[in-house]
C-alpha cells in the first residue's frame, strides 16, 4: 500500500515568501548632543538659579510676603482687586513704576496716562503680562521680574542694563473683557 505525503515544497515556498516580506528593523539614529549648546543651556540654568537666589535674598531683606510662580516671577499682592478678572485677550489699563533692584527708576505710566495691553497679544514684558493675569481690576501688586521674563541678556539698550532684575509696582485701573 502506498502512503500519501503532502508536498512540502509548496509550504517551503510560502514560508520563504513570508520571510521576505518582513519589514527590516530600522536602527535608531545615534543622537549626538552639541557640546556648545549644552554649555549654553547649563550657563542659562546657572544664571536663572543665581537670579532667583538674589531675588529671594532681596525679598527677605525688605520683608515682603511673595508668591513665586513656576516661571520664576515673584508677586506681592498689596491690595486685592474687586473688579473684573484679567483673562486672555482682556484689554488692561494699568499704572506702574518700574525700577532696578537697587531702586534706580526705569519707566512709569500714570493713572492719567496708563499703559494698555491686550493680554496674550504682546506689548508688555512677559513677566508683567504673567503678573497681570493673576489680578483683578483695582488690584495693586509688586512684580519682581527676573531677566528671562523681562529684557534678558541685553536689556532695553536705554534705561535697563542686560541681566537686570526689575521691580514693577502695578495698579490695575480697568479691565475690559473680550466681547
Amino acid at each position: 500500500m502506498r502512503r500519501c505525503y503532502p508536498d512540502h515544497s509548496l509550504l517551503l515556498v510560502l514560508l520563504l515568501f513570508l520571510a521576505g516580506c518582513k519589514t527590516p528593523v530600522q536602527e535608531e539614529p545615534e543622537i549626538r548632543t552639541d557640546p556648545v549648546r549644552e554649555q549654553f543651556v547649563r550657563a542659562n540654568q546657572y544664571m536663572q538659579r543665581r537670579h532667583q537666589e538674589h531675588i529671594a535674598a532681596f525679598v527677605e531683606r525688605v520683608g515682603w510676603e511673595a508668591e513665586v510662580t513656576p516661571s520664576g516671577l515673584w508677586i506681592v499682592v498689596e491690595k486685592a482687586g474687586q473688579g473684573a478678572r484679567v483673562e486672555e485677550e482682556s484689554r488692561v489699563s494699568y499704572s506702574f513704576e518700574s525700577m532696578l533692584l537697587d531702586g534706580s527708576p526705569c519707566y512709569n505710566a500714570t493713572e492719567e496716562n496708563p499703559a494698555v495691553v491686550v493680554i496674550g497679544k504682546g506689548g508688555a514684558v512677559s513677566g508683567v503680562e504673567e503678573g497681570l493675569r493673576r489680578l483683578r481690576e483695582g488690584a495693586e501688586a509688586i512684580f519682581i521680574i527676573p531677566p528671562h521674563l523681562a529684557h534678558g541678556n541685553f536689556g532695553d539698550r536705554d534705561r535697563i542694563p542686560g541681566n537686570s532684575v526689575l521691580i514693577y509696582k502695578v495698579r490695575v485701573i480697568h479691565v475690559k473683557q473680550k466681547t
